[in-house]
């Protein structure tokens, strides 16, 4: 079982939600989050954080984390790539990891039959 996170632009998600229901994935948790990396972030805000000027250079994304078996990380990745792509800065990133074991609370099964 592998974890795979996508960071992606808030406007993309339903076309990763759309990827993952295709693929026949169980489950996904979404969470709205600010990052920066190679873009930069938008510098142009100035605000003011107890007192102290600061530049604000984090932009909103979309954080996917969803576990999947082996064999269905390279289609989703293969497909987020050519749905997300745009060939700008910003267009995201995905980490994948590998997962021990999972186990359904509900039922107690584990490994692959939990997801």
């Amino acid at each position: 079982m592998k974890e795979i996170e996508m960071i992606i632009r808030p406007e993309k998600l339903e076309d990763v939600k759309a990827i993952l229901d295709e693929i026949n994935c169980g489950g996904m948790t979404i969470t709205t989050v600010m990052g920066c990396g190679t873009q930069k972030g938008n510098v142009n805000a100035v605000n003011e954080i107890k007192g102290f000027k600061t530049n604000i250079n984090l932009l909103p994304k979309i954080r996917v984390n969803v576990v999947v078996e082996d064999k269905n990380v390279e289609p989703i990745i293969l497909k987020v790539r050519e749905k997300l792509a745009t060939d700008h800065v910003g267009d995201g990133k995905i980490f994948i990891r590998n997962i021990e074991d999972s186990v359904r609370i509900r039922t107690g099964e584990r490994g692959d039959k939990a997801l």
